[in-house]
């Protein structure tokens, strides 16, 4: 295999989308997943695939960036740290660019032994959506020492034209993306729950969110998902999982700083309650379904 400049590590949704934009703009890049189809679809995007992430690390050049685009703390360090995880074949100078959303304290950790083996660490959740990773415009927030970040700035700004330089602290990228899901997810389920209402109301549910895209309930969220609802289209594009763990993760986050806002714990509520209905594996957008049947 030639040496590449990126290699990736979860091409799902997010993943993917970077794969193919890399691939585009004329990047070198390796991929690792475990899902035959999107490992196909790398290759047709102009990847070289490896088979485990170990593999995908020893392709890199020497100043080369490995990026975790997996779902959950515990798949990260799979990744990095199991049984052919990429750490150990890391070499110094090299870097690990963290997208999935995690905790602060499992980021912290990660960066912690990567840096015991000379390996720089970016923390750098994403936002936004597949379409946007695909076109370059969605939301990057990186925390990372200043100089790793000007070193790799060519690689952030061609996978995001919204680079959001949050300090050298890793793991506030983490805390900026608890803190934007949650208010993501306080959006959508307040979305949801007035076009329920509106159901009830006997309102035409098209019309009604015409509306509330040009008034003062607007929510990128709410429109996004909230059309495809209505449409009858669940299809998971972001799955009710996703946001059930990034509210429950940054109301525990709230908890340990402190703080006990009105909203976070109930909107988490919600998205357990969907998961609990049987639509975990459903687009988040199924919270309209779930409160049209709940809300009698």
């Amino acid at each position: 295999m030639p040496t590449v400049q990126v290699a990736v590590v979860g091409a799902g949704n997010m993943g993917g989308a970077m794969v193919a934009r890399l691939c585009e703009l004329g990047w070198s890049v390796v991929v690792c997943d475990i899902d035959p189809l999107r490992q196909q679809q790398a290759l047709e995007a102009g990847a070289h695939l490896a088979d485990t992430p170990d593999t995908a690390a020893r392709a890199l050049k020497t100043d080369g960036v490995l990026i975790v685009c997996v779902v959950d703390a515990s798949q990260s360090h799979q990744v990095l740290f199991g049984e052919h995880g990429a750490g150990p074949a890391l070499q110094p100078g090299q870097v690990v660019m963290l997208c999935p959303t995690i905790s602060p304290q499992d980021t912290e950790a990660l960066a912690s032994v990567l840096a015991e083996r000379g390996v720089g660490c970016i923390d750098a959740p994403m936002s936004g959506g597949p379409a946007r990773a695909r076109d370059g415009s969605m939301s990057l927030m990186v925390a990372a020492p200043t100089a790793l970040l000007a070193r790799h700035a060519a690689l952030l700004d061609a996978l995001s034209s919204k680079v959001f330089r949050l300090g050298e602290r890793v793991g506030d990228g983490a805390r900026t993306k608890l803190v934007n899901n949650l208010l993501a997810g306080i959006n959508l389920v307040g979305a949801a729950e007035a076009l329920a209402l509106a159901d009830r109301l006997g309102l035409d549910l098209g019309t009604t969110l015409d509306v509330i895209e040009q008034s003062s309930g607007q929510s990128w969220i709410g429109s996004d998902r909230m059309r495809r609802a209505i449409a009858g289209d669940l299809a998971p594009r972001a799955h009710v999982t996703l946001l059930e763990k990034d509210t429950r993760l940054a109301v525990v986050e709230a908890q340990e700083a402190g703080f006990n806002g009105p909203l976070g714990a109930a909107a988490a509520g919600v998205f357990a309650q969907a998961h609990a209905a049987g639509m975990a594996e459903l687009d988040d957008a199924a919270l309209l379904p779930l409160l049209r049947q709940t809300g009698r």
